[in-house]
């Protein structure tokens, strides 16, 4: 596996953590890097920066996944979906050198092997969404 593929999925299950726990973002990644020695820096890096990067900006992610999500209410979704997208929200809008196709190509294969059967497709439909509306027409 890739190292950003490995840090993206290390990031997933920081953030889930922290829903689950209600901790502090540092203290969570400090938790979660003593059980997961064997990563490298980069990974660790990679994975730190998006954490730390989702929470600091959650309440705008969060919003705009929720605009994007019709139909849907951001607490009942699914807890992995949820914070699938606020990864690829957060590596379409706040991040640089990472093409928008592989963002999505990323979240939809994390929601794949982590949530349910219809998670891939959930996942693509509204991070589709959002890059044509947001990232391609510049708003």
């Amino acid at each position: 596996m890739r190292k950003r593929s490995q840090a993206r999925e290390c990031a997933l299950k920081v953030l889930y953590q922290l829903e689950m726990t209600h901790t502090d973002v540092g203290k969570s990644l400090e938790l979660f890097w003593e059980q997961e020695s064997e990563h490298d820096q980069e990974v660790r890096q990679f994975a730190s920066d998006m954490v730390k990067g989702i929470w600091t900006n959650l309440s705008a992610i969060d919003e705009k996944v929720s605009s994007y999500a019709t139909n849907w209410q951001l607490n009942r979704m699914a807890v992995i979906d949820r914070n699938v997208l606020r990864m690829g929200l957060y590596e379409l809008k706040y991040t640089q050198g990472i093409p928008p196709k592989v963002a999505i190509n990323e979240a939809v294969e994390l929601a794949k092997k982590y949530g349910d059967m219809e998670s891939g497709k959930f996942v693509n439909g509204i991070l589709d969404r959002i890059h044509k509306q947001e990232v391609v027409s510049g708003a």
